[in-house]
Order: structure tokens, then sequence, then C-alpha cells
């Protein structure tokens, strides 16, 4: 019987050193298709190591990775037998284009020629960062240089780094009236930025900067001075779940950014104030060439009544066709879902066709939460739109949508075209 029992004790120990001896191990991994990015730091990136294991549901973590950055278009995995239990692991990555530059013309509500004049690179050095900045003229000099390099430090951490001088007119409101201000914002930005793992990212850091309104035409109010110089600084956290799959045009998943911030102020007007905000957005491929897009937005503020309140009703920003700077309020509930379907694809270029709804809702500066349910609030703008998608140009779509109002036909506008550079969302 002991004979036999350690026949069988050597025979089970055997089966498992066989079965340990011959895991599938990596003998090397080679990058094909990278031109400017350099394949040392794509290797840095991957979860996949040589003489690792080779385990397809890491090197399928390692291709949606790839496929988030801004210099590839498209990544794919190959896998051959080199000898024993070794094999090697081709990367195949298609790149984009990523120096982009930044033109945009227009005429503002007083008429004066507006143009913006920019490049950014969203590879530069060949190492997954962003260098660029941009000028811009719409009546007042406004210029933004901005940095950020995920990977800086180690594959897990980075800095960005933000300098912006911003000029523009724009409408406060207080009460039924509206007065026109030249608002001016001059920051300096330094966040640090964490990979926690696959799925998750913090940002965090802080933002030093100064605010100037000055007042150009409309309604006075004596409590509203006319003049303001304020020292601010922001602390500033974002924290991102990201579990998105990229193929090409075609977005699948789900994803979270929430938004939070403290501004600390000293003056005699506004007081220390704190917002946050979140971005739920849901995306599901439909058939070969449809995609369903989703964003839900909620946000609040400390709830001031006041006509600088942070939160604000614009074409660009939630709503398509509502208008520019229509309202705005110290609460924000917004609901954006299109659907985009595909009807010209080939190598280099996509064409898309969309049908949307924006739906949104307001708290008025110093209201009450059950001002997101009180009729003039309400907001619901329907439309469709067209996407020219470049497939080897890193964000190079060019959208144009028309909206139309679906309630409170009687007040404000009915309907708008809104033009822009990348997905609305």
């Amino acid at each position: 019987m002991k004979i036999k029992f350690i026949s069988f004790l050597l025979f089970f120990f055997l089966l498992i050193f066989q079965s340990y001896s011959q895991e599938k191990v990596i003998y090397d991994i080679k990058i094909k298709g990278a031109e400017k990015t350099k394949t040392t730091f794509i290797k840095k990136l991957l979860m996949s190591k040589k003489s690792g294991a080779l385990d397809s549901i890491t090197l399928n973590k390692d291709i949606i990775q790839l496929k988030r950055l801004p210099a590839i278009a498209h990544a794919y995995y190959q896998v051959f037998y080199s000898h024993d239990n070794f094999y090697n692991v081709f990367i195949n990555v298609e790149e984009n284009f990523t120096i982009i530059p930044d033109v945009n013309i227009w005429t503002t509500t007083n008429n004066v020629f507006s143009y913006k004049l920019g490049v950014y690179d969203y590879n530069f050095l060949g190492r997954n960062i962003t260098f660029g900045g941009f000028y811009q003229f719409n009546g007042f000099d406004t210029y933004a240089v901005n940095f950020r390099a995920p990977n800086l430090f180690s594959s897990k951490w980075g800095l960005a780094v933000n300098h912006q001088n911003w000029k523009s007119e724009e409408p406060l409101y207080f009460g039924t009236q509206t007065a026109n201000y030249l608002y001016n914002n001059i920051s300096f930005e330094v966040l640090g930025l964490h990979q926690i793992n696959f799925k998750n990212q913090l940002n965090f850091g802080v933002n030093l900067f100064k605010e100037k309104y000055q007042y150009l035409s409309g309604a006075t109010d004596p409590s509203i001075p006319q003049n303001l110089d304020l020292n601010k600084a922001l602390l500033k956290l974002v924290y991102t779940y990201d579990n998105l799959d990229y193929y090409y045009q075609y977005v699948n998943g789900f994803k979270s950014i929430l938004y939070v911030q403290y501004v600390l102020t000293e003056n005699d007007f506004q007081n220390d104030f704190f917002i946050f905000w979140n971005d739920f957005l849901y995306y599901k491929r439909i058939g070969a060439n449809g995609n369903w897009a989703n964003r839900l937005r909620f946000g609040l503020a400390s709830n001031e009544e006041t006509p600088f309140a942070p939160f604000a009703l614009d074409n660009n920003l939630n709503l398509r066709g509502v208008g520019i700077l229509v309202d705005r309020g110290t609460g924000s509930i917004v609901l954006n879902s299109e659907y985009r379907h595909t009807i010209y694809d080939k190598k280099w270029l996509s064409i898309q066709t969309n049908v949307f709804t924006d739906f949104g809702s307001w708290r008025n500066p110093g209201g009450n939460l059950d001002d997101f349910f009180q009729n003039e609030n309400l907001k619901m703008y329907s439309g469709f739109g067209l996407r020219f998608i470049s497939k080897k140009i890193y964000n190079a779509t060019f959208r144009i949508d028309y909206g139309f109002s679906m309630l409170n036909r009687k007040n404000g506008s009915k309907c708008g075209i809104v033009f822009g550079i990348g997905q609305y969302f």
C-alpha cells in the first residue's frame, strides 16, 4: 500500500510540474507599424512583458489601452510559436497624424471679425505628450500654452502644466436684466496625473488665477459692481473610470468622469465656493454601422444669488440650438443622446449622420432644488447632423448639427446650427 501511495504522489506532483513547466511564456515582444511613437515607450505601457506569462486577457487590455492613445488609430496583436513553451508577440499599430492645427474664423454679436490660430502635437517626442497653444482675437487678445505628459515619470505617473490669458465678452444675468462684461482670466495650473490601474485614473492639483470683470454695456444695478479684480486659487480633483473600447470611429462601453473643485477667494463680493459635476457616458455598437451615444451630466455648486453663477446654458457645451451663453445657474442636469450611423467608410475617411435629443434643466442662483422641475427651466432640443471623420488624423472630426426647440417655443430660440471639431461627446 505504501508503494502504491508513494507512486500516486509522485505521479500527481509530476503532473503539476509538467503543467507548470508548459505554461506559455513570452519570448519577445515586437512592435510593428510605429513610426513616430517610440517602441520603447509602447513597451513601457504594456502590462504584458518579456519573459512573463502569455495571457490573452492581459493582451486584450494592452490593445484597448493603446487604442485610447491619441497617437494610435488602431491596434491588434498576433502570437507566433518560437520554441519549447516560448512565444513571440507582435503588437501591430496604425498611427494617427497628431500635429493638428487649430484654425477657426467667425464674427461676434458686434460683427467683429474673429479668428483663432494654434497648433498642438498630441504625441510630442513620440511619448504621448500633448504640447501646444493658440492665439485668439475676438475683439480682445487671448492666448494659451498647454503641456500634458501622462507618462512623464513612469507608466503610471505624469504631469500637466497650463497657462492661459483669456478674454471674452460675456453676458451676465440678474433678474430679468442682462449686462455685457469683458471677462479676463489669467491662470497658471499644475496637475499630477496618476493611472491607478487599467480602468481608473486620478488627476489633482492647483490653479492660481486672476479674474477681471469690466462693464461694457446693458443694464446696471447698484448691487452689481461694474469692475471686479479678483485673485483666486482653485483646488482641483478629477477621477475617471474608463471602460471604453474603440474601433476607429465606433465606441463601446461606459465611462464616468467626476470633477471636484474648491475655489478660494478673498473679496467682499464673492465667497469661497465648491463645485462638482459628473459626466456619465454610455456607448453601444448597433449592427455594423450604428453607434448609440449618451451623456448624462449632473452638477451642483455653492448656491449663492449672483450673476456669476458657474453653470452655463450654451450651444457648445450642452444643448445644441439653444444659443451662446443664454443663461447661468448653480446646478445643472443635462442628458444628451444621439444615434450615429456611418453612411460612407473608406480607409481614410468616414461620414456619419446622426439624430439627437438634448434635454437640460437648471437651478437658478440662490434657488431651490425644485427649480430643476420648473417649466421655465426645462429645455429640450432635437435635431440631426453630419460628421466628416478622418481615420488617420487624431480628433479630426468636423461636425455640424441643427437643433430645434421641443419645449417653451414661445420663450427664446427655436433653432440653431452648431459647428465644431470632434464629436459632441
